[in-house]
């Protein structure tokens, strides 16, 4: 039987469950305790098999395109933070102001990495600067992230952490240093990860799912449904469309206006308008006060969503496009060549 195109992938409806369950059966006490020293173990060995599985060949290959590479950090990490705090006026009433917070704390994160890389090939976009772009923001993210929160969310709003450099030590502790230890690891272990890549891909899920419970539960328990109304979950809906919509639009005349070519644009487009949810659960964990994670991470997992559905669509148009361009080349070329032959 065929899945019904508009039922959401089995990682997105382990979400809704997870959230679910963490709103009818909270972790408590001691068994949260427990619960949190298994989520920061899993965090760790999530950052320390991407630090393995990073291909440093693939990063040095990309890594000569820079003019492709400054516009998708500068879209990544400064037009999404000033899009944020120029329609917070506009936007914000819609939503209560922890959750408003977590829009901003999506907008200072780095993009995703799998996602990007997947739709850019998809599209027929440059694969190689796509891998060195997304990572390179996802590196690059463990230090500027915490810098961008201290400067765009308040801490009243969402109960962030009184101190930058106690919050970037954080940051190095719990992903950057097993990041490091990953890719010093990698001449053992890089080819058994990428024989293994289901192992990254359950550890990567589970230990998003374990701080998105963890999470919840604190924000239950601190009474997080009682907070935020149903309208404010249809204005929060409604945001991060908008972005999404603004990000795509300016990516897509930047890049033209740049004049990149079309594989170049289409990797600008799909590296520099997406956010990680794999990155920013961990890094909210780190951040934001337990009882405030709930809260922010919410935005996140929507607007998650609603880029791999918007932006699955545009890939799989791109790619058709460019797959019947070609397909009507070489139909040109055959006439020509029995011409020729004759």
């Amino acid at each position: 039987m065929a899945r019904p195109k508009l039922l959401p992938d089995n990682f997105t409806l382990c979400l809704v469950g997870t959230v679910i369950l963490a709103s009818v059966l909270p972790a408590h006490g001691q068994a949260a305790v427990g619960f949190n020293w298994v989520t920061n173990v899993a965090v760790g060995l999530l950052f320390f098999l991407h630090g393995a599985k990073l291909s440093r060949e693939a990063i040095i290959a990309g890594a000569t395109h820079w003019r492709l590479h400054l516009v998708v950090l500068l879209s990544t990490f400064a037009l999404f933070p000033l899009l944020g705090l120029a329609l917070k006026p506009l936007l914000s009433p819609l939503v209560t102001p922890a959750l408003y917070a977590g829009v901003l704390f999506l907008c200072t994160l780095p993009s995703t990495v799998q996602s990007s890389i997947a739709f850019t090939s998809i599209a027929k976009g440059n694969v190689p600067a796509a891998v060195c772009s997304a990572s390179a923001s996802s590196l690059l993210g463990i230090f500027v992230t915490p810098a961008l929160v201290s400067v765009v969310v308040t801490n009243q709003a969402a109960g962030a952490s009184a101190s930058p450099w106690h919050t970037v030590g954080n940051i190095v502790l719990q992903l950057l240093v097993p990041f490091v230890a990953g890719q010093l690891l990698r001449p053992l272990i890089g080819k058994w990860i990428e024989h293994h890549r289901g192992v990254l891909k359950f550890v990567d899920q589970g230990s998003i799912l374990l701080v998105v419970y963890g999470a919840f539960s604190e924000a239950v328990t601190e009474g997080l449904w009682r907070q935020i109304p149903l309208s404010a979950l249809g204005g929060l809906l409604l945001i991060c469309v908008v972005l999404l919509a603004l990000a795509l639009a300016m990516t897509i005349f930047v890049s033209k206006r740049l004049g990149f070519n079309r594989a170049d644009q289409i990797t600008i487009i799909f590296c520099g308008s997406k956010k990680s949810l794999a990155a920013g659960v961990p890094m909210a964990k780190v951040i934001f006060a337990s009882h405030a994670v709930g809260a922010v991470v919410l935005p996140l997992m929507l607007f998650h969503q609603i880029q791999l559905m918007v932006c699955a669509a545009l890939a799989q148009r791109w790619g058709a496009r460019d797959l019947s361009g070609e397909t009507q080349a070489a139909s040109r070329e055959r006439p020509a060549a029995a011409v020729a032959r004759r």
